[in-house]
């Protein structure tokens, strides 16, 4: 039997870009997202199973574990999640929870069983989608930065818990990348939301390769890895007042 590889908000950007470059290298594909996969099928080969579920509640991930089943995990891709701009005063308790749900909890309950069988049997690795946003609190993304920070770190936890397991875990940290982010987080009207924006397909191939050396973490793009140098420099005053800047509403360009 193939090697399978579980990818999570595989339906565009770069969960797209990892399935593509699994299903080059011969891995069987159960792929899941909480929108239509248009398109998945393009540049994917072998076996490969979709599923729509939200991953933000317990029940999508009931449902992507059953769709597992018995088969064995070679590599688990968490990479669901998304934003959501403006300020968190104006901000639905539904909307930042979906948030939280989405890029914390949901994530959690997807990699503990699975991480499970993997150190069951000494072998597997994990990658999981965080973001340097994690490094830097911003302003009108309060949520999704501290919900980054959260992932972060978590990531770097339970790689050294799982560091003599043979289950290897790390962490993909991209900037800002062309992908439908800055659509759904309604912030397209901002600074951040109109600037030039890395490839998924290049911040999916860093994620990857780095997964499969064992690293730890690793950070897309030269500008990307000196603001996350300079986070650790700047007071937490002046990285919000930055984000502030990229992402108040109206700070981009009237289009």
């Amino acid at each position: 039997m193939s090697k399978l590889a579980v990818i999570t908000g595989a339906s565009s950007g770069i969960g797209l870009e990892i399935a593509r470059l699994a299903s080059a290298e011969g891995y069987d594909l159960i792929v899941a997202s909480d929108t239509p996969m248009v398109n998945a099928g393009a540049g994917l080969d072998g076996e490969v199973s979709s599923i729509d579920a939200d991953l933000a509640t317990d029940q999508g991930v009931k449902q992507l574990l059953q769709q597992i089943g018995d088969r064995q995990v070679d590599v688990l891709v968490a990479n669901a999640g998304h934003g959501l701009g403006h300020g968190f005063l104006e901000q639905s308790v539904t909307e930042w929870r979906h948030v939280i749900d989405t890029n914390i909890t949901g994530t959690l309950l997807l990699i503990q069983p699975i991480a499970r069988q993997m150190a069951q049997r000494g072998e597997g690795r994990i990658l999981i989608t965080g973001s340097i946003a994690g490094h830097v609190p911003a302003a009108f993304q309060a949520v999704y930065h501290a919900s980054k920070a959260f992932v972060d770190s978590f990531a770097a936890a339970l790689g050294n818990e799982l560091k003599d397991s043979g289950v290897t875990v790390t962490c993909l940290k991209p900037g800002a990348t062309e992908t439908e982010f800055f659509a759904r987080a309604d912030m397209e009207d901002t600074k951040v939301g109109q600037s030039k924006k890395a490839s998924p397909a290049a911040v999916a191939r860093t994620g990857w390769e780095a997964m499969k050396k064992g690293e730890h973490a690793v950070v897309h793009g030269l500008l990307n890895k000196a603001q996350v140098l300079a986070a650790g420099v700047l007071p937490e005053s002046v990285s919000a007042e930055q984000g502030r800047k990229m992402n108040e509403p109206g700070s981009g360009e009237a289009k």
